[in-house]
């Protein structure tokens, strides 16, 4: 689920919080740095289990329809369609899924009127009302309305999002990859997977994703100082406190890893960086960063501190 680029990003943050806290316990930083990465996950599961939530609440609905005291022709022979989407069956039935949320601990159910709305928009949706009346009926249609749902009325949902706000400080910036993984999960479902394992991992690469994290977590806190001085040296004609907090954080973060990390290519480093900057900085971070970067760069070529293995590492 998440690739190199977005664990950057859950570093920053990590150390972010970590140095804006002036506590120096580097294992509780670590341990945070991990849970906001697990914390992702129950996002990515919280949503998938909102399908079947929906669904549920539309049988529901159905159900209490049917026992009004003047119920319609309607209310009588509802049409069945989306209630008994195979898809959201799946989601709804799948052993593996149902560990997760009850691992996690998720639940919708204080959210009766967030369900409601999501329901009622829902219904009425085009993609919603082509689905109901559509002739033509199969596996595919199913999963094909669960995906156009999701991009139209859930993935940007605001009041959605300002839930997510709430109920976890990690949850704001993970959303965008969040939502790739979940329309990536309904897109990959298949009719015969109700006992398969379809979830994404939460890693591409546990052992090694684990230890790139934490290493460049402690790489980047235990030589903070000596960062700084060299940062500090190419930037002589700016004062260090009126640098945007997180370009200082980013090209630290960037030494660390030039210096630390053998099989990553300078270049890689560098690009990723600078494309970080970019969604979380100042519109000039991009620019300040890669000059500063390429000065730094040039230095630890020319005393031999660059250490890569593997052809071509060292290219800039």
């Amino acid at each position: 689920m998440l690739n190199r680029r977005q664990l950057r990003i859950k570093v920053m943050q990590a150390l972010y919080a970590y140095f804006q806290s002036h506590n120096d316990d580097l294992a509780k930083g670590e341990k945070e740095l991990l849970k906001s990465i697990n914390k992702l996950y129950d996002l990515y599961i919280f949503i998938l289990l909102l399908f079947i939530d929906i669904v549920d609440f539309a049988a529901n609905r159905i159900e209490e329809n049917k026992r009004k005291r003047l119920p319609t022709e309607e209310d009588l022979n509802p049409n069945m369609r989306f209630v008994d989407n195979a898809l959201v069956g799946i989601l709804s039935n799948n052993p593996f899924l149902k560990k997760q949320i009850e691992l996690r601990k998720l639940s919708w159910g204080d959210q009766p009127e967030l369900i409601r709305k999501l329901y009622n928009n829902i219904r009425e949706s085009s993609e919603y009302q082509a689905y109901m009346n559509a002739k033509e009926n199969s596996f595919e249609i199913d999963r094909k309305i669960i995906a156009q749902i999701f991009k139209s009325q859930i993935a940007g949902h605001e009041h959605l999002h300002f839930l997510f706000e709430e109920q976890s400080i990690f949850w704001a910036s993970d959303l965008d990859a969040v939502n790739t993984a979940v329309l990536k999960t309904i897109n990959g479902i298949r009719e015969g997977d109700a006992n398969a394992d379809f979830l994404l991992p939460l890693y591409k690469d546990e052992e090694a994703d684990r230890a790139f994290v934490l290493e460049l977590f402690r790489k980047t806190v235990l030589h903070s100082s000596e960062y700084e001085v060299l940062i500090q040296d190419k930037t002589k004609n700016w004062e260090l406190e009126r640098i945007a907090v997180l370009d200082i954080l980013l090209m630290k973060m960037a030494v660390a890893e030039l210096l630390n990390f053998k099989s990553i290519p300078t270049k890689v480093t560098l690009n990723e960086y600078i494309e970080i900057s970019k969604d979380f900085s100042t519109p000039k971070s991009k620019i300040f960063i890669n000059g500063i970067l390429d000065q730094l760069l040039a230095d630890f070529k020319k005393e031999k501190k660059l250490v890569k293995t593997g052809r071509g590492l060292l290219e800039s």
